[in-house]
């Protein structure tokens, strides 16, 4: 994991951003910020998602025709280890350099422990037990998810016990309390 590519992800869980651009931004302020390389796909008329690789933003619109706002964000983290080497995307490429095909959840955690920055466990929905993890960043509203326990048709072959599957911004306080409840 190169210095640079471990900054990218402990700033973005610290600040719930991806280069500054927040989950509730437009898409237009997104692409202002990640450049226009990207594949977007709209599920009906409400919901769209642009791809820029490593990072996914979902948007959402009142009605047909309305402005899209910012609904979240995730890094697709696992996808490092079966992409291409430019699967980041251009814009994080150049400025973070080369990102490597896995992260540790320890290594991640460590360096935001050392920042203050702390991940709490919260409970993990149903369907990923026990294969997945999540701790969340409340400041930040952010959860990254890691394999917890390899399983052949529930976790991706590539990625191994402690790999981060991937990071999601905003987590509410909600979200959590509502997980915990079915937990």
């Amino acid at each position: 994991m190169t210095p640079h590519s471990l900054a990218f992800y402990v700033h973005t869980v610290t600040t719930g951003t991806v280069l500054g651009a927040r989950p509730t931004d437009s898409a237009d302020r997104v692409a202002a910020v990640l450049g226009t390389d990207f594949a977007e796909d709209a599920t009906g008329r409400r919901t769209m998602f642009r791809d820029y690789g490593l990072a996914e933003f979902h948007f959402h619109r009142d009605r047909a025709g309305g402005p899209w706002t910012g609904h979240h964000f995730s890094l697709q983290v696992h996808r490092l280890a079966l992409g291409p080497v430019g699967l980041p995307g251009p814009v994080l490429r150049e400025r973070y350099g080369r990102f490597a095909p896995r992260l540790r959840f320890e290594k991640l955690r460590g360096l935001l422990h050392r920042r203050g920055v702390p991940l709490v466990e919260i409970p993990e929905y149903a369907a990923n037990t026990p294969h997945y993890r999540t701790f969340w960043q409340p400041a930040s509203q952010t959860a990254v998810t890691f394999v917890a326990v390899r399983g052949e048709y529930s976790t991706p072959a590539a990625l191994r016990p402690g790999d981060v599957y991937g990071i999601t911004s905003p987590v509410t306080a909600d979200e959590v309390a509502m997980r915990s409840a079915r937990a």
